[in-house]
């Protein structure tokens, strides 16, 4: 919430519900601590009725995901209602934080969503964040499932982990496909058969919040927005994002859970003394 603003400022003011976003990049400090100054630029309204711990959940996951979902060659450059209609989107890890915000994301924009994940418990988080195919990496043919599901191939593939994936990726991409990259989880170096991608005209995409623009950063901003006014992107067990709570003053123990690999979502409660 809002307590001073700065000479100049416009469309906000005091009192305003907000959410946050690259608080610490090239900054001092970020958000755990009662008080924080940020340039207006990353300073996006909450609307009313959603929640503070869907605001403290956005971020850098519903940043990266938008970006992910908006880097095919044929488009959509912009998320809204029905966007993704008929396009295949497959999110690898649809249990972590930036895999449930493209589940969510893409279900508002109306694809159709097949995410990987490792175990049932993972399985059953990206169903209630809204996957349609869910297949368990540990236990199917990945490979299989994921055609059955899209005969001709994924459009774009939400990638945590491309060195792992790549064959993967390979077997299933369609036709000038994407493969967004948002992580190296596993390993940072990836080999690719060239020829193959060579023949489906496949483009890998790296996606980094914190470089990838002025202009695709505000797009994002505001197509988050929206599905925000429209209530798709809660946050919770039932909607496959767990929370884990800590107080201020347990900071270091909320980066220890986060390192320790946390599934959902770590937040930090912060009380203003007097308020």
């Amino acid at each position: 919430m809002i307590d001073a603003v700065g000479p100049g400022v416009i469309g906000l003011a005091v009192g305003d519900r907000v959410w946050l976003f690259l608080s610490a990049f090239q900054r001092p400090t970020g958000t755990a601590q009662e008080f924080t100054i940020l340039p207006i630029e990353r300073v996006a309204a909450l609307p009313d009725g959603v929640s503070f711990d869907v605001g403290a959940s956005l971020g850098v996951p519903a940043l990266t995901a938008h970006r992910a979902l908006t880097v095919h060659e044929d488009g959509p450059s912009r998320l809204a209602p029905g966007a993704l209609k008929g396009r295949f989107v497959l999110v690898a890890g649809g249990a972590g934080a930036v895999g449930h915000a493209a589940i969510q994301l893409a279900h508002w924009a109306g694809a159709t969503i097949i995410t990987t994940v490792s175990s049932a418990e993972k399985a059953a988080l990206a169903t209630a964040a809204g996957a349609d195919v869910v297949v368990n990496y540990r236990e199917e043919d990945a490979a299989a499932r994921i055609r059955e599901a899209a005969p001709a191939g994924v459009d774009i593939v939400v990638e945590v982990s491309p060195s792992a994936n790549a064959a993967l990726n390979a077997a299933v991409i369609a036709n000038r496909g994407v493969v967004a990259v948002y992580a190296t989880d596993g390993d940072g170096r990836l080999t690719l058969d060239v020829r193959q991608h060579f023949g489906l005209n496949v483009r890998y995409q790296f996606v980094l919040l914190y470089t990838f623009g002025a202009a695709a950063l505000a797009a994002a901003v505001a197509d988050v927005g929206a599905a925000l006014r429209d209530g798709a992107l809660p946050v919770g067990s039932e909607a496959g994002l767990p929370i884990t709570r800590f107080t201020l003053e347990e900071t270091a123990a909320a980066h220890d859970a986060v390192a320790a690999g946390a599934v959902g979502k770590v937040l930090i409660d912060v009380t203003v003394a007097g308020l």
